[in-house]
């Protein structure tokens, strides 16, 4: 008998087909250019393109042209500042979970919010739930990257466990863990704009997941098979195929 927490989401309707269409939908773009070396710059880009559309998102007003000319405005260059550090905190994730979310935090609220604030959860109710929120992602080896990406994304956006930025960190989370689960080790997808394009049903889905309870929490993850096929069109690499 498994022992994952997340091993009930695997048999929901619609579930391992979905997800399994998805991670398809991202190796495709992932194997069709592993016949060519892909370069930091491309990576570098995916996370660029992320971080204006997590800024978006959560209020920001820049354009990706005013982010990628260092123009853009508070909200932009928090999420760039984070995105920068990013991948940086692939091991920590994997070790100690807890410290990698409290780093995402830090990174992003680190020009607003006083020292003693930073990576520190709102009350005693918001530190256990990040507990509990890192307890998951060490117990849920034998689950698919995919899946733990979503509920470890929603769960961060629902939740609001920081006094700020608490999309920022989610959608931080979701694009780390996606690395760090080996769905996509070089960052290359971009899930941040597949939730932008798909804003409406995006916001939807996650007030779905905060207050409807296990179906809440299936029409999520019925969304996130849908917005990571859309990643996966948004990486650069597409770009780079078509030019």
């Amino acid at each position: 008998m498994t022992t994952d927490p997340l091993s009930w989401l695997v048999s929901l309707e619609g579930v391992p087909s979905g997800l399994a269409a998805a991670r398809d939908s991202i190796d495709v773009v992932l194997r069709d250019r592993g016949l060519r070396r892909t370069s930091p710059e491309t990576t570098a880009e995916s996370l660029l393109r992320g971080a204006h559309a997590s800024a978006v998102l959560e209020g920001s007003v820049s354009s990706v042209a005013q982010v990628r000319a260092g123009e853009g405005d508070a909200l932009a260059r928090d999420a760039v500042r984070l995105s920068s550090e990013l991948l940086s905190l692939v091991p920590t994730l994997r070790l100690a979970p807890l410290q990698a979310l409290a780093r995402l935090h830090a990174l992003a609220a680190g020009s607003t919010l006083p020292a003693e604030e930073l990576g520190r959860p709102r009350d005693a109710a918001a530190a256990d739930r990040l507990r509990g929120l890192a307890d998951l992602l060490t117990s849920s080896a034998d689950s698919p990257g995919l899946l733990v990406a979503a509920v470890v994304h929603a769960d961060l956006a629902t939740s609001t466990p920081f006094a700020s930025h608490n999309g920022l960190v989610a959608r931080a989370a979701e694009r780390l863990v996606l690395v760090a689960r080996g769905v996509d080790e070089k960052s290359l997808i971009v899930p941040e704009a597949a939730h932008l394009a798909l804003r409406e049903q995006y916001e939807s889905n996650l007030r779905g997941y905060a207050t409807g309870g296990d179906s809440g929490v299936h029409s999520w993850l019925l969304y996130v098979i849908e917005a990571y096929a859309t990643a996966a069109e948004a990486s650069p690499l597409r770009r780079d195929a078509e030019g």
